[in-house]
């Protein structure tokens, strides 16, 4: 078993004291009792003297004054002794602060007796108010500000509070963080943040002790004055007023700079979610373009550091020079043979430039653009209105003209008789014609089966006719012209085949 530095102490002070009392037999000494008396009070302000004052009664036969031990204790743990022949011992604390809370009492040691006081609790109240040194008292946005909070009269580990609170606004933000055991002071970074002008800290310490948690008063920190990196951007356009279709149009976004700064932020001008212009050098960024009505919307400066963003917008109105052109179209489904017209309209200011095409070809320069059908014009078609610079162009138009389907032709494939059950393959195919067509087949004047082919290949059918059997097509696209119609086809069907005699089957045997 372990024995504390007290126990140690007082087993040393015992042996010692047995050799002495060898000596100091024919003198008789006794102690009666023993009192500690703790002063002013057990109960001190933060900063007041403490004295600990122990007493102890002996009696004796002898003038001579005893020489004895005196030791103090502080949660048990010895931290003063002193050798005596007075009878009263003291101890004094200076400036006792809130780490000299705790329970104290006094041993007295005479020869072989040992006698010790109750334990005395003492409560030292209040905490000094904190140190709150700053690293700086200028910065700019985004730049760190290093907050020391200290109570250097106390030891640690000692809990500081720390807000950064905003003058203008009042906004606050903590941060709270616990000292080391052996350290009475922390170092926090608070970052100056965007529209903050003027920052002032606060700092708070709290200790526990014996059960108790002990706060200091809030100490204030010199005032911190921040400034801009660089200003909100603002926006310019150019020209001012109502802008007009064709026009060139500058949009301009500005920021001033502080001269501290050795390198300009990043400015990005953005339409919606698109980045249309951006800069890393200087103090201005531009979005130049010819305005159409597509340059109408919501446009973002957005200027950024690696600390600092700030943001601005505006809403930019082109007014419209004419309206998007429409391409008209006599009929988008037309049989081959039938007049295709076809007409680029718009409203606003006449428009002077026109082209219509077909694909990437123009089939027309102006407004307008008629010829007689035929397959080949199927397509893809848009036309292009222009005043001046300004070109705008429609919708795209799909136009379908159809050729009308040749006569089909329908055969199998059987080059000999058929057989009762046997499979045949049955085509129906129209050479000419607009693809996709559908074919149906008819057994006998009902429909067996359709087909829908994207070629003017044959439609391929499959039957196991059991008897003699009419067959016939009819096919059709998107021609208005009723569906064409095959000759009849006849197939002629016999009955099935004699089975082989088992005889005939069988392989010679070997010679």
């Amino acid at each position: 078993m372990g024995f504390t530095t007290g126990e140690m102490w007082l087993g040393a002070l015992l042996t010692l004291l047995l050799c002495s009392s060898l000596e100091a037999q024919e003198n008789s000494f006794t102690m009666n009792s023993i009192n500690m008396v703790i002063l002013p009070n057990q109960e001190v302000q933060n900063g007041e003297n403490l004295t600990l004052r122990c007493s102890v009664d002996i009696s004796t036969k002898s003038h001579v004054k005893p020489q004895h031990w005196v030791l103090f204790y502080k949660d048990d743990v010895l931290f003063h002794n002193v050798s005596s022949t007075e009878i009263t011992e003291s101890y004094i604390i200076p400036q006792a602060r809130v780490c000299d809370s705790g329970t104290y009492k006094c041993t007295v040691i005479l020869n072989n007796e040992v006698k010790t006081t109750r334990e005395h609790e003492v409560l030292v109240r209040g905490v000094p108010p904190p140190r709150v040194m700053l690293d700086k008292k200028e910065v700019i946005e985004g730049e760190v500000v290093m907050i020391n909070c200290s109570v250097p009269e106390e030891k640690g580990p000692v809990h500081f509070t720390i807000k950064k609170v905003n003058l203008e606004t009042k906004d606050i933000k903590s941060k709270i963080k616990r000292s080391s055991p052996n350290q009475n002071s922390v170092v926090l970074e608070f970052t100056a943040e965007e529209q903050e002008r003027v920052l002032y800290f606060l700092c708070k310490a709290s200790i526990v002790s014996v059960r108790h948690v002990k706060t200091s008063k809030t100490t204030r920190s010199d005032m911190v004055t921040v400034r801009e990196s660089f200003s909100s951007p603002k926006f310019y356009i150019y020209p001012e007023g109502p802008i007009l279709e064709g026009t060139q149009m500058h949009i301009n976004c500005t920021i001033q700079v502080t001269p501290m700064d050795l390198a300009f932020p990043e400015i990005i001008i953005q339409k919606d979610k698109a980045i249309v212009a951006h800069s890393r050098q200087g103090n201005a960024a531009t979005y130049s373009a010819m305005a159409t009505v597509e340059h109408n919307g919501n446009y973002t400066c957005k200027v950024e550091t690696s600390q600092v963003s700030k943001v601005s917008s505006i809403v930019v109105n082109i007014t419209e020079l004419f309206s998007k052109p429409k391409l008209e179209s006599s009929a988008t489904r037309l049989d081959q043979g039938d007049s295709l017209h076809l007409r680029c309209a718009t409203s606003g200011a006449t428009a002077d430039n026109f082209t219509i095409q077909k694909g990437d070809v123009i089939v027309s320069r102006t407004n307008t653009f008629t010829k007689r059908a035929s397959e080949w014009d199927s397509g893809i078609y848009t036309c292009s209105a222009g005043i001046g610079k300004v070109f705008k162009k429609s919708n795209p138009v799909r136009i379908i003209v159809c050729e009308m389907l040749s006569e089909p032709r329908i055969f199998y494939d059987s080059k000999s008789e058929v057989i009762k059950g046997q499979t045949i393959e049955v085509n129906c195919q129209s050479i000419n014609g607009t693809s996709p067509i559908s074919y149906y087949l008819l057994k006998a004047g009902d429909i067996l089966e359709s087909r829908m082919v994207d070629s003017n290949e044959p439609a391929v059918f499959k039957d196991n006719p059991t008897e003699d059997t009419e067959y016939q097509c009819l096919a059709s696209n998107c021609h208005s012209h009723p569906e064409m119609t095959s000759e009849l086809l006849l197939v002629k069907v016999i009955g099935e085949l004699p089975a082989i005699p088992e005889l005939l089957t069988r392989a010679p045997p070997y010679s």
